[in-house]
């Protein structure tokens, strides 16, 4: 195996196994996480409506996502997914508090998501399953990918604060 091979299968797996732990906690409740009730209340806590859709794509991002890098499979998607996932945390939960991760600040999910674009321009490298089965993808495409990705934070950011709660729709002014 190639020092660059071993470098991006490091980078795939660490990344890979962090995200898919986060998902995890959300999901299982594993590692003192809060599981998927207390992470649908967190999503409603956040403005994130409706908490039940943005709690599944959140906690299905992460550890889908994460599994997909640690095994190189659908390399793009994964990556696309998971820098978005990475820019929604550092938008919605991370900036207010600064840089430093000790006060909550943004530098974990940052360097979460800056593997996540490094693996998109990079690729999954020769140890994995993308490889193994013969996926190729060309620069334009792991860029449109990432692009999508970034999109798909954008989107996710603003949706939420445009659909109206029931409750607030059926209340009286």
């Amino acid at each position: 195996m190639a020092t660059m091979d071993a470098g991006v299968l490091i980078l795939r797996v660490v990344a890979g196994l962090v995200f898919a732990a986060h998902g995890a906690q959300k999901a299982f409740g594993w590692w003192s996480g809060p599981g998927f009730a207390g992470w649908r209340a967190a999503m409603a806590r956040m403005g994130l409506r409706p908490p039940l859709f943005w709690a599944t794509v959140s906690m299905g991002v992460e550890l889908a996502g994460g599994l997909l890098l640690v095994v190189g499979l659908l390399t793009p998607l994964a990556t696309a997914a998971l820098v978005a996932q990475a820019i929604v945390m550092i938008w919605q939960v991370h900036l207010p508090k600064g840089f430093w991760n000790s006060r909550g600040g943004i530098e974990f999910p940052l360097t979460l998501g800056a593997i996540a674009v490094a693996l998109a321009a990079i690729g999954p490298g020769a140890v994995s399953l993308d490889r193994a089965l013969g996926l190729v993808y060309p620069g334009d495409v792991r860029a449109a990918a990432l692009v999508l990705g970034v999109a798909g934070a954008i989107v996710a950011l603003l949706l939420p604060r445009l659909v109206v709660p029931m409750s607030a729709a059926t209340e009286p002014r």
